[in-house]
């Protein structure tokens, strides 16, 4: 089974990458290998659906020009293939004195990252918005919008396949073995044979990195993202999508309300350790990989530092009424009768060895291997132009 490239992970990200070199190389012979029997199976599809703008990012970070070119070429793929999107803007809120510099902070960030039309907005302007929304100033983002990922990830498989390329699904990979002209990717069911492999792996990225690349010097920390939906009949006091300031030393958003493509609306999420890579839900453990997370020196510079944030965001995973508590300080009038419980995802976030909890995208060059080791959120938004990226990287070296 010879391949000009191999591409480990079928979610968005690795698709996106697939679909690039097939754009860019039609004859490229291109397989994605994927452990579950299906696409988007993890981060893809149990985020929360928003088409990013790109407002928060730093200028001339890879997530800024990813997300915003991923953005255009999203859009543009889904109008191409039919794929429901609602471009319906979102409102990011101040509700005290000392987020107004940050807000204005995030507004000059859209400015120089090339987003039009943002609006700063008053307390009384918020309120034209979102009615029923508490803050003292704002910020109204146009860009902002829903599709379900799920749905673009399955297209991307189908554009994949239609162009020539392979996709294996129920493989997990076990082994990455390079040498000087080739590189073997063993898996479950079979070896296959390329030039180049490219690692997508998601919650597992870190893991199939140190196959190549034993000293890597950043570790995947899986933290869960828990949802509870608005009850249908208080969908009615939210409107498009509502976000607070995030906190400039996570790379989290905060707690928000988010409009779905099938309907309804979303309240969340919090950012909670989860103990199993894939563990979506309190109970889930994975004794080797919690022991892993603990083990690594910066989770635990993480832990010595932030301790109290994190008991804070474990706390409202177990109690409704202080998760409910946080949402009211966006939406005052929020009850904790009128939330139902939703559903969760765990995001991949890399950690180096002093604590850092890496900001940007991160790729990893190897003669006959790249690593996608970083691709958070945006990514889905940004996947086609993270693909577009690497998959210059990769057709340099065929």
């Amino acid at each position: 089974m010879q391949y000009d490239v191999i591409i480990i992970g079928a979610g968005a990200v690795g698709l996106g990458t697939a679909v690039q070199i097939l754009r860019q190389q039609p004859k490229a012979r291109v397989v994605v290998v994927e452990k579950e029997t299906a696409v988007a199976r993890h981060q893809t599809g149990n985020n929360s659906n928003v088409i990013h703008s790109g407002i928060y990012y730093k200028p001339g970070s890879l997530k800024a020009r990813n997300c915003i070119h991923g953005y255009e070429l999203l859009l543009d793929f889904c109008r191409e293939h039919d794929i429901p999107h609602t471009l319906c803007g979102k409102v990011i809120v101040a509700t005290e004195e000392n987020e107004l510099p940050l807000l204005q902070n995030i507004f000059d960030r859209g400015q120089q990252n090339g987003l039009a039309g943002l609006k700063m907005l008053t307390g009384d302007e918020v309120r034209e918005y979102e009615p029923h929304v508490a803050g003292i100033a704002g910020i109204h983002v146009p860009q902002t919008g829903i599709v379900d990922y799920r749905v673009v990830a399955e297209k991307y498989a189908d554009v994949i396949r239609r162009q020539g390329g392979e996709i294996k699904l129920g493989e997990k990979v076990v082994d990455i073995r390079t040498s000087h002209e080739t590189v073997d990717v063993v898996t479950s069911a079979a070896t296959y044979t390329g030039k180049l492999v490219v690692n997508c792996g998601g919650l597992y990225s870190d893991t199939l990195a140190r196959l190549t690349t034993p000293g890597l010097n950043v570790r995947i920390i899986p933290f869960r993202g828990e949802y509870y939906k608005l009850k249908k009949e208080k969908e009615y006091l939210v409107k498009t999508l509502v976000y607070p300031v995030p906190d400039p030393n996570f790379p989290f958003l905060g707690v928000h309300f988010t409009t779905m493509p099938g309907g309804g609306v979303e309240c969340g999420p919090n950012a909670v350790l989860a103990f199993r890579r894939e563990g979506y839900t309190k109970t889930a453990i994975n004794l080797p990989e919690l022991g892993e997370t603990l083990a690594w020196p910066g989770f635990r510079k993480i832990v010595a530092k932030y301790w109290q944030t994190g008991m804070g965001e474990m706390y409202r995973s177990w109690s409704k009424a202080a998760f409910t508590k946080a949402l009211q300080k966006l939406m005052p009038e929020i009850r904790e009768e009128d939330l139902e419980t939703g559903g969760a995802g765990v995001r991949a976030q890399a950690c180096d060895r002093t604590g850092g909890l890496l900001d940007d995208f991160m790729i990893l060059e190897e003669a006959r291997a790249i690593h996608v080791c970083n691709a958070p959120s945006p990514a889905a938004t940004s996947s086609l132009s993270i693909g577009e990226t690497v998959s210059h990287l990769a057709l340099k070296r065929l």
